[in-house]
């Protein structure tokens, strides 16, 4: 497979992975530029079989790359950019709210809990494929996952009891 085909099948999964992981649009653009880069460069050195869990796993290192050298990622709010004239303003702040709400309590767990669950839920990357892209057993990734969805699920049923 090409690198271009690869490129349009897999950019917005892996923005969308970046960005969840970073919270900032800025850092997720540069991190899946910088994803593609590494990509062009190691592509003909490997026989991939499965492109898009090793474009993942580019991606996921080059996060940790950035996140080792700054120490401490910038948080900043995410930027609003849908222009949509059915939706109200009401109903986007509303759903704005309930996505950063979300981010949070995934932000909240812990690290790896937090990559199987961004791995496996969100971008529906297999547990093989996720477990590859982190270097950990199947089935370690299985419990972090069940433990990581466990938490989210306490905090969502936490803030619901809390809003009634």
């Amino acid at each position: 497979m090409e690198l271009d085909q690869a490129y349009r099948e897999n950019v917005n999964d892996l923005y969308r992975y970046l960005y969840a992981l970073s919270k900032d649009h800025f850092i997720a653009e540069d991190l899946v530029q910088e994803a593609f880069y590494r990509a062009y460069l190691h592509l003909e050195d490997y026989e991939i079989s499965n492109i898009r869990a090793w474009l993942f796993k580019v991606a996921y290192y080059a996060f940790i790359d950035l996140q080792r050298k700054n120490k401490r990622l910038v948080i900043q709010e995410p930027m609003e950019e849908r222009n949509s004239s059915k939706e109200t303003p009401e109903k986007r702040l509303l759903e704005k709210e309930s996505f950063q709400l979300l981010l949070n309590d995934i932000h909240s767990l812990k690290e790896q809990e937090r990559h199987v669950l961004l791995l496996c839920d969100l971008h529906q990357l297999t547990y093989n494929e996720a477990a590859e892209i982190l270097e950990m057993n199947q089935n370690t990734l299985k419990s972090h996952l069940h433990r990581g969805r466990r938490k989210v699920m306490e905090k969502v049923k936490e803030r619901k009891t809390a809003d009634e």
